[in-house]
């Protein structure tokens, strides 16, 4: 993800945002939980068997860890954005310890009571293009 400066000017409608790649660990899915202080019982988050029991392919990563990556697609594109808001729909479960594609691109753009507003869709994507979990985000630049 970049350090450039970005300003509202520098972007255009249709504008993308990455594609970065991330392989989100066990190890990262774990520390996580960790800090939200989760039980550290298996759960569907770190155990294999009980994601399987509960119907899901393996073990998954928490809701609250994809929104926070979704969340560093718009902060980590300048250093100067702001995030106002995340509005995120999560379409299928993300594994652990796959390749993924995060990704954006700019939808619209609006000065709204003098701040200048971007509205950009963000995706975590599998190896197969298929769109795990969308967000809206709008995002102010200077």
């Amino acid at each position: 993800m970049a350090d450039a400066i970005l300003y509202y000017e520098d972007v255009e409608i249709g504008d993308d945002i990455g594609p970065y790649e991330r392989v989100i660990t066990s190890e990262q899915v774990n520390e996580f939980n960790g800090i939200r202080q989760r039980d550290t019982e298996p759960n569907r988050f770190n155990s294999a068997e009980v994601a399987k029991n509960e119907g899901l392919p393996g073990p998954i990563v928490p809701g609250g860890m994809n929104i926070a990556i979704l969340s560093q697609v718009i902060t980590g594109w300048s250093s100067d954005v702001t995030l106002k808001l995340l509005d995120v729909v999560f379409r299928q479960v993300v594994q652990h310890n796959i390749p993924l594609q995060l990704k954006g691109i700019v939808t619209d753009k609006n000065v709204v009571d003098g701040e200048p507003q971007l509205e950009c869709d963000v995706f975590i994507e599998n190896e197969e293009g298929t769109r795990l979990v969308i967000a809206r985000a709008i995002a102010v630049l200077p």
